[in-house]
């Protein structure tokens, strides 16, 4: 249990938990990670029979991570010390735990929400939400991706290499479970309302954003390649046609000025997608995704090279383009201009100039990313992806 001046509460939740081991016959401890507690909530929970672990880190996954690590069981069971969670019952966590599950989570919506305690901007739109992101972009099946009462083994915390030390380290932990290929599953639990006279730590739309703004960096694929993918094909197939001539939808006829937009979401849709490989390759050096196949293939390769002599080719073909403009404007003596080859002219040639230079860039940015360092946690997210 993570503990920051609980002391209202701690009691109540240590006595549930220990009856709980006794009643199942599970030879077990209750473990508190204290994140710097100041009301006496330690020595409470000590004088109980629970083991404390002080957590110097500030943050919620910070006193989370520490305590599994320091955890002796073969499973554990984390919730939070406020008496909303049903220490009492966590018998459907036990049984999947044992059937070999990696990560149990709770689902308060199938188990039941006791009124007033849960936010209704969390209830109806903040946990619906996540959870529809969650299977969106990771394909993970809980219905409930934030309940913070969830079990997994020992061994499979350590496979997952967490790195977040804040709120994030929940949306982490199923995320995580999700793409090393570990088996997830969820039972109904309670949640009650807290038992404190004090405002929750939570911050609903603070956490909320933090738990948003992490699902998507932890998913380039549909934050930014594929995005990028589609606006790519959709500006050259506006953009190729126009280079030879007029289009006409309907009664509208696109002409050299439906050139601007199509190479506008050309430049977009690239820059997306080499953000979205960059951010790919930051997660798996970070540790935070696992590598892959085609990481590994982009890393083993002379980025730096390849990526520089292919912008230095587009940048100087669309600086000839544009000289051979010029020519072409001078030979027509400026007077009979064939205006709209020049404008087609001018167009892919700075459009070329353009994407050889955002080359050239992002050569440099994945040289840098490609760099052969040691960096916690990604050796063991490539063992696990390889096993």
């Amino acid at each position: 249990m993570p503990c920051l001046n609980e002391a209202e509460t701690i009691e109540v939740c240590v006595r549930k938990a220990k009856a709980w081991l006794a009643q199942e016959g599970v030879d077990g401890e209750v473990l508190i990670a204290d994140n710097g507690s100041t009301d006496g909530s330690q020595q409470l929970a000590k004088d109980l029979g629970a083991r404390i672990l002080d957590v110097p880190t500030k943050g919620y996954g910070a006193a989370l991570a520490a305590g599994s690590m320091a955890a002796k069981g073969k499973y554990i069971i984390m919730g939070d010390s406020d008496d909303s969670y049903d220490f009492s019952n966590l018998h459907p966590f036990l049984i999947e735990l044992r059937k070999g599950t990696d990560l149990v989570m709770g689902n308060r919506f199938a188990g039941g929400i006791a009124p007033g305690a849960m936010p209704w901007k969390n209830r109806y739109i903040g946990n619906p939400a996540m959870s529809f992101l969650g299977r969106f972009l990771f394909s993970i099946p809980a219905r409930d991706f934030h309940c913070g009462l969830r079990g997994f083994s020992k061994q499979a915390f350590m496979k997952m290499g967490l790195r977040t030390t804040g709120m994030e380290f929940a949306s982490e932990m199923v995320i995580k479970t999700k793409v090393l290929g570990m088996k997830i599953a969820e039972v109904p639990t309670t949640l009650s309302v807290d038992g404190r006279s004090r405002p929750p730590h939570l911050k609903p739309w603070r956490d909320g954003w933090r738990h948003l703004r992490f699902m998507l960096s932890l998913s380039p694929k549909w934050t930014f390649f594929v995005p990028g993918l589609i606006v790519l094909i959709v500006g050259l197939g506006l953009y190729l046609p126009l280079l030879f001539g007029n289009i006409q939808l309907g009664g509208l006829v696109l002409s050299t000025n439906g050139l601007s937009v199509a190479s506008t979401l050309i430049v977009i849709g690239f820059v997306h997608m080499i953000l979205g490989v960059a951010v790919r390759i930051f997660a798996t050096r970070e540790g935070l995704l696992p590598t892959t196949k085609v990481v590994d293939s982009i890393l083993r390769r002379p980025i730096f090279e390849i990526g520089t002599l292919l912008g230095i080719l587009m940048l100087g073909l669309g600086i000839f383009g544009i000289f051979q403009s010029i020519d072409t404007w001078g030979l027509y003596g400026f007077a009979e201009l064939p205006a709209n080859l020049l404008a087609r002219q001018i167009s892919l040639s700075g459009m070329l100039a353009i994407l050889g230079g955002i080359t050239v860039s992002s050569s440099l940015l994945f040289g840098f990313l490609s760099l052969p360092m040691e960096t916690s946690g990604v050796s063991s997210l490539e063992s696990s992806s390889s096993n």
